[in-house]
C-alpha cells in the first residue's frame, strides 16, 4: 500500500536508541519521506543514518540535541527548514520513565516534566507555522498509560500531553493539520530490555499473565500505526489516543 508520503518532510525525536523512534524513522524513510532524526547520542544517530541511507538511498538529516534545553526546539526547526524548506510531519518520540518516591524533590519532577511534556509542546509549536502555511501537517506524540501502577512523573507528564493534544486539535484541524497520541504497551525498546523488564524469562512470565496476545511487541508494531496516521489516508483521525499494547489495557472506554 502506498501511503502517499513520498517527498514529505518528517522530524522524529528519540531516534537514537534501538526502539520506537528508530523504527518510526526507518519506516517513514522506507515510505519515501525525508527524515530528520533527533536525539542526544550522536554515534547512534550516525549509525541510523547509515542504515537508512544504505537501504533507501535517502540520507536522513542528523540533529544532535537535548530537547530539554529551552532553545532546542527553534534550533531543530531552523535546521530542518534550511535543509528541506518545510516541515510536514513531527513525531515526538523522545521521553523516559521517571518512577519517583513521594518525597522526591522538585528538581526530579521538573526534569521529568521538561522531557515528557514541555519539550513536546515546544517543538510542536515551533513547527506549526510551517504546517499551517502548507495547509497540511501530521503530529504524533508517543505517550504512555494514564492508568499508572505506581507514582511515576512520566505518567503525569504524558497525561498532560493527552489533554494538551486534544485541546490543540480543536484549533488546527481546519488547516489540514492533525494531532494524535499513540500509547505503546510492552514494546521491546531499550528501556524495556535494560531497565523495566530485563531478561527473556521475566518478559515471558509477564506476557503470559498480563498480555492477551501473549507476547511483547516490536518497535515496528508501533511504527506501522504511526506511518498510517501521518499519511493522507488518516485525514479524518485527530485528537485521538490510540493504544498499541496487545490488549494489555483493560478498560473498554
Amino acid at each position: 500500500m502506498d501511503l502517499g508520503l513520498q517527498g514529505r518532510v518528517a522530524i522524529v525525536t528519540g531516534a537514537s536508541s534501538n526502539g520506537i523512534g528508530r523504527a518510526i524513522a526507518g519506516q517513514l524513510a522506507d515510505e519515501g519521506a525525508h527524515v530528520a532524526i533527533v536525539a542526544r547520542r550522536k554515534r547512534l544517530l550516525l549509525e541510523l543514518r547509515r542504515d537508512i541511507a544504505e537501504r533507501t538511498g535517502n540520507t536522513p538529516l542528523v540533529i544532535c540535541a537535548d530537547l530539554t534545553q529551552k532553545k532546542a526546539a527553534r534550533a531543530i526547526r531552523d535546521q530542518v527548514l534550511r535543509a528541506f524548506g518545510k516541515v510536514d510531519i513531527l513525531v515526538n518520540s523522545a521521553g523516559g520513565s521517571r518512577p519517583l518516591p513521594v518525597a522526591a524533590p522538585d528538581e526530579q519532577w521538573d526534569e521529568a516534566l521538561a522531557l515528557n511534556f514541555t519539550a513536546v509542546r515546544r517543538l510542536t509549536h515551533s513547527v506549526l507555522a510551517s504546517m499551517l502555511a502548507g495547509r497540511w501537517g501530521r503530529i504524533i506524540n508517543i505517550t504512555g498509560t494514564s492508568e499508572p501502577p505506581m507514582l511515576n512523573a512520566a505518567h503525569s507528564a504524558k497525561a498532560a500531553v493527552h489533554a494538551w493534544a486534544k485541546g490543540i486539535s480543536l484549533e488546527i484541524g481546519r488547516a489540514g493539520v492533525t494531532i494524535n497520541c499513540v500509547v505503546p504497551g510492552k514494546i521491546l525498546s531499550e528501556q524495556i530490555r535494560k531497565r523495566i523488564h530485563p531478561g527473556e524469562a521475566n518478559r515471558r512470565a509477564f506476557a503470559r499473565k498480563n498480555i492477551p496476545v501473549g507476547f511483547f511487541g516490536d518497535p515496528e508494531d508501533v511504527a506501522n500505526l504511526v506511518a498510517f496516521l501521518v499519511s493522507p489516508r488518516a485525514r479524518y483521525i485527530t485528537g485521538e489516543l490510540i493504544h498499541v499494547d496487545g490488549g494489555l489495557r483493560r478498560h473498554a472506554f
